[in-house]
């Protein structure tokens, strides 16, 4: 019984680590967290942490697509309480006997990432909703899952975390731009109808592809994207007055969208721009900790 309770606390310290050596900014808001719901928040996000990852890492895409369709099946073992060796997988099996986690929603998560990994690189997203689904997928189920390990039930908390979801997701996009291009300069995740908007989009061959030469037309572009991402967060705020106050310490994940909304402004919606990259999310790391303690104290987000 030891052995299997040392395993589990190595698999915890596992994914905090995984948290804070890959997102850190995340890491810092689930500190914030009520002791009760930290060990399920952890598991989650560093669950995000293998699957966001997976494809970046690999050598080949193939082996990437291999490693989300084990995590996909790894989803369906643990359900089916089988024993996984993987410290990620045995924190996310321990969490989801505790808890009435939705198994839909760790599926939905993995399917998003895999039909992402499926895309052909000339195949770009017709329009912005195409990846606010894609973040809903990705990162409004892991809100929606951390607030059932809490024990939440709240329309308005699963409405301000979808909001939320959506806005963290296509501003972690948008700021990803400068490595996606660096993979290939035809792909991106500007949607065409955005990239059309500002003389980004070209065709030839019978194709379309979107050509990142224009900074003006790009940074116009990025702007477009990140106020569809501000509106989300707008609303996930007009929905605090009914949002429960068990429920707002996970919701603080409004604030690093928030903090990268405000570095992308100060550059002009360049995401190329250097400053960008420094710190946490383009300021300082003491800043960005004071100011999650200041909204975690008002219990706002």
């Amino acid at each position: 019984m030891n052995g299997a309770s040392s395993s589990l606390r190595a698999a915890f310290s596992h994914c905090v680590q995984q948290v804070r050596n890959y997102d850190y900014h995340h890491y810092l808001c689930l500190l914030e967290l009520p002791p009760k719901m930290r060990k399920a928040a952890f598991a989650l996000r560093a669950f995000n942490v293998e699957t966001s990852r997976a494809m970046d890492i690999a050598s080949d895409p193939k082996i990437g697509l291999m490693r989300l369709v084990w995590w996909q099946e790894a989803i369906d073992k643990i359900y089916a309480n089988k024993l996984i060796e993987h410290p990620t997988a045995q924190a996310l099996a321990s969490v989801v006997s505790e808890n009435k986690i939705s198994k839909g929603w760790l599926k939905r998560s993995v399917e998003a990432r895999i039909n992402d990994a499926n895309r052909d690189v000339t195949d770009i997203p017709e329009n912005t909703e195409e990846l606010e689904k894609y973040a809903e997928d990705t990162v409004s189920t892991l809100l929606y899952m951390t607030l059932q390990a809490g024990g939440i039930r709240s329309t308005a908390a699963d409405h301000a975390a979808s909001h939320i979801g959506k806005a963290s997701g296509l501003l972690l996009l948008l700021k990803a731009l400068p490595y996606h291009a660096s993979c290939n300069r035809h792909f991106s995740y500007i949607p065409a109808k955005v990239a059309a908007n500002h003389g980004l989009l070209v065709k030839e061959g019978g194709r379309s592809e979107i050509r990142l030469d224009s900074l003006e037309g790009l940074c116009n572009a990025v702007f477009e994207m990140a106020s569809v991402a501000n509106v989300h967060l707008l609303k996930a705020r007009e929905l605090a007055g009914t949002v429960p106050n068990e429920a707002r310490p996970v919701l603080l994940q409004a604030i690093p969208a928030q903090v990268l909304l405000d570095s992308l402004s100060r550059v002009h919606f360049d995401v190329f721009d250097p400053r960008l990259a420094r710190g946490v999310l383009g300021v300082p790391p003491l800043w960005y900790q004071l100011k999650l303690k200041w909204y975690s104290w008002r219990k706002k987000y």
